[in-house]
């Protein structure tokens, strides 16, 4: 798809060092997606509220970029990385940058 978020590093060498594991993964997290009720952009910023709560900072700019793709605008990126603050801390802040620089490379 044209204009696709890039996935990071780490998870492009899991894919080229891991092929049945990565598939695995994929399978699981097709079948969640499906499983889920929320709608995708929803489900987006949510996702990204979990990665800068448990500071998976490399995941942040290809989920970023989709919810940007499904419409999600720059403030409500913004309130999902501080979505966690009461829960995990102020560590939410160090993904604040990654995720907004994400957002305004497109």
């Amino acid at each position: 798809m044209e204009g696709s978020p890039q996935v990071s590093n780490s998870f492009m060498t899991f894919m080229k060092e891991a092929p049945e594991q990565q598939q695995a993964w994929m399978e699981a997290v097709h079948k969640l997606d499906a499983a889920s009720r929320l709608d995708p952009k929803t489900e987006e910023i949510a996702y990204i509220a979990v990665l800068a709560a448990v500071r998976l900072e490399s995941g942040l700019p290809f989920h970023v970029k989709h919810a940007k793709q499904l419409g999600a605008t720059r403030d409500e990126i913004i309130s999902a990385v501080l979505l966690g603050l009461p829960a995990a801390g102020n560590v939410v802040v160090q993904a604040l940058p990654v995720a907004l620089q994400a957002y305004d490379s497109e």
